[in-house]
């Protein structure tokens, strides 16, 4: 057992409409692994009020660090959070100041909503009130925290954003060095049981799906304004983060359950990733705790974020994405790109696809190139008016295209195809506007008596 010395005071920090009771099972555990509770601290946040963002959290979470956090001016500590509270925690890292990633040594998910929630924009409805509200009588009651909840939607502009920040930055906010803090992410495997399993997506804990929890994120830009002759039009944001685990699957475990009622063998493995030192490599302590933890029979599902914009950069809301495959000369659609879409209220430029990707990797080995024969992504863009075009132009103000991306199967830099991760991927097209747009009056010929 690693002596109390060496140990880092925790800061344990809650998800959406909890609160920070929710993590008194999680201090008796890790009291009962030795931990001193004095050095544990539990931050607690308000959500359900219109008027605040994750943002402010995060620098109310700053304020509060420092006012009563129990901790000393820049002194080390780890944190665990649950649900939003990853977005809370990231949001504060990547304010102001570097110092702050200086601090911070091992960062701890526990079922994180690292890119939202399937359940976020059903809170918003009657619904979402009645079992997640604020049920205290005074100007906040039955109101849902529609700012923290517009962050968590699918596909939300503040993920999006967020992303580009911290995991897709040139600078590396998680990583290896001394200066920076390494990440551990836990999810579990079960739908909620009950009345409440009816709101249980497939491939999710209940609230945050398998493969949004992860920051180990890529992204993949598909350029359309380049014509074929001009060069690549694929290209690829990857991450210098290489401190970031990947989420390890928890079986027998939901949302709830994970911080109500967390296995023996779960705790363990949290206390083991609060000791990862630089000495140890990341994909070992994956590795070997997944084969402790993950069910074996589990379907790989990946996330995709899609964002259209146009070459100056503005959103395209009116567009449709099919990707599909050719083989004796007929092309087959990839279903599965389909069925789970959402898009995101606030930028319908934003959409956020779910994919199992049964019939699309080996199953034997998920980690081996797929077996698809190439890979076509369509792409059908309107305007909405006949004076503005996409390049490309068949109808008027409506553009249809087919791009071959059979590169990105087997290419091992940036394959499309990664379970239990989360992709982003930014089309870019270019809106033309037609000639009646803009034009030159015609000056008028005098007559001649």
């Amino acid at each position: 057992m690693v002596s109390d010395s060496k140990r880092n005071p925790i800061v344990l920090i809650h998800g959406y409409s909890a609160s920070g009771e929710s993590f008194k099972v999680w201090e008796q555990r890790l009291e009962a692994r030795g931990y001193d509770v004095s050095t544990i601290h539990i931050c607690s946040y308000v959500t359900l009020t219109n008027e605040v963002t994750i943002k402010d959290i995060a620098e109310g979470f700053d304020r509060a660090l420092s006012i009563d956090g129990g901790l000393a001016p820049d002194e080390e500590f780890d944190a665990i959070v649950h649900s939003t509270g990853m977005l809370v925690i990231r949001s504060w890292l990547t304010a102001y100041s570097s110092k702050r990633r200086n601090r911070l040594k091992h960062l701890i998910g526990l079922a994180p909503a690292t890119f939202g929630s399937p359940l976020a924009h059903k809170g918003r409805s009657w619904l979402g009130a009645m079992f997640k509200g604020n049920k205290e009588f005074g100007p906040d009651f039955l109101e849902a925290g529609d700012q923290v909840l517009d962050g968590l939607e699918l596909g939300s502009r503040f993920t999006w954003d967020l992303a580009h920040k911290d995991l897709l930055s040139s600078e590396t906010f998680y990583g290896t060095k001394t200066d920076t803090p390494y990440v551990f992410t836990f999810c579990g495997t079960n739908p909620y049981s009950g009345i409440a399993k009816f709101v249980s997506d497939p491939g999710t804990d209940g609230t945050v799906r398998w493969a949004g929890c992860a920051l180990n994120t890529r992204k993949i830009v598909l350029d359309l304004t380049k014509q074929p002759q001009q060069g690549q039009r694929i290209d690829f944001d990857g991450s210098s983060n290489n401190g970031i685990a990947p989420t390890v699957l928890v079986k027998g475990l939901n949302h709830d359950t994970i911080m109500s009622n967390p296995s023996n063998e779960l705790v363990d493995a949290v206390c083991e990733a609060l000791q990862f030192s630089p000495e140890q490599d990341i994909q070992d302590w994956y590795k070997k705790t997944s084969d402790k933890l993950t069910p074996k029979d589990i379907n790989p599902w990946q996330q995709f974020v899609v964002r259209a914009v146009d070459e100056r950069d503005d959103p395209i809301p009116d567009y449709h994405v099919q990707v599909f495959t050719q083989g004796n000369e007929e092309f087959r659609a990839i279903e599965s790109f389909g069925v789970n879409v959402h898009t995101y209220s606030g930028d319908k430029s934003l959409r956020c696809f779910y994919v199992n990707l049964n019939g699309i990797l080996n199953p034997q080995n998920l980690l081996l190139p797929t077996t698809l024969p190439n890979l076509v992504m369509r792409v059908i863009a309107s305007s909405g008016s006949q004076l503005i075009d996409y390049l490309g132009i068949k109808n008027s103000g409506e553009w249809d295209a087919q791009m071959d991306i059979s590169y990105l199967l087997r290419e091992s830099k940036i394959k499309l195809f990664w379970p239990f991760t989360t992709t982003l991927i930014e089309l870019k097209l270019n809106r033309e506007p037609r000639k009646e747009v803009a034009q030159f009056l015609q000056r008028l010929q005098a007559t001649k008596n």
